[in-house]
C-alpha cells in the first residue's frame, strides 16, 4: 500500500464542510511515514484561502484516496488513508513538508507552494484488492 501511495502523482482529498457535507478535491501530496503533506500551491486558483483549509479547521476528519484504473480490470486498485488533518503552523514542520513535496514534484523545486500546508496524520489504511 505504501509503495502505491508514495508513487502516485495525484490523490483525492476528502474533507467535511461545517454543515457536514463532503468536499472532495484532487491534490498533489507527499507521504512521509504516516503523514501525508499537501500544500496550497501556485496552480491557478481564485484564492489561497481554500475551502479544504476551512473544513479542516472546523472538522479535522479527512481521507486521501489514491487509485489506479485501466481497462484491464485485473490491474485495478485503490488505497484510502483516513485520519485527522491539520494546518501546519511550525516552520520546521512546514520546511520538512515542502522538502518532501519538492522531492516528488519538480514544479515545486523552482516555485515552492506559497500557501498553507495541510498535514493528514493517518490512523487507518484500507486497500482493495
Amino acid at each position: 500500500m505504501r509503495e502505491r501511495v508514495a508513487a502516485a502523482r495525484v490523490g483525492t482529498l476528502a474533507t467535511v464542510t461545517r454543515d457536514g457535507r463532503p468536499h472532495v478535491v484532487p491534490c498533489c501530496f507527499a507521504l512521509d511515514g504516516d503523514t501525508v503533506w499537501s500544500a496550497v500551491d501556485a496552480k491557478p486558483k481564485s484564492t489561497l484561502a481554500l475551502r479544504r483549509l476551512d473544513n479542516v479547521r472546523a472538522n479535522p476528519a479527512a481521507s486521501l484516496l489514491v487509485d489506479h484504473y485501466e481497462d484491464d480490470w485485473t490491474r485495478l486498485w485503490w488505497v484510502r488513508l483516513d485520519g485527522s488533518a491539520r494546518i501546519v503552523d511550525r516552520e520546521e514542520e512546514r520546511d520538512r513538508a515542502l522538502g518532501a513535496l519538492a522531492t516528488k514534484y519538480i514544479q515545486y523545486q523552482g516555485s515552492p507552494p506559497p500557501g498553507p500546508v495541510l498535514a493528514l496524520d493517518v490512523t487507518t489504511w484500507r486497500a482493495w484488492p
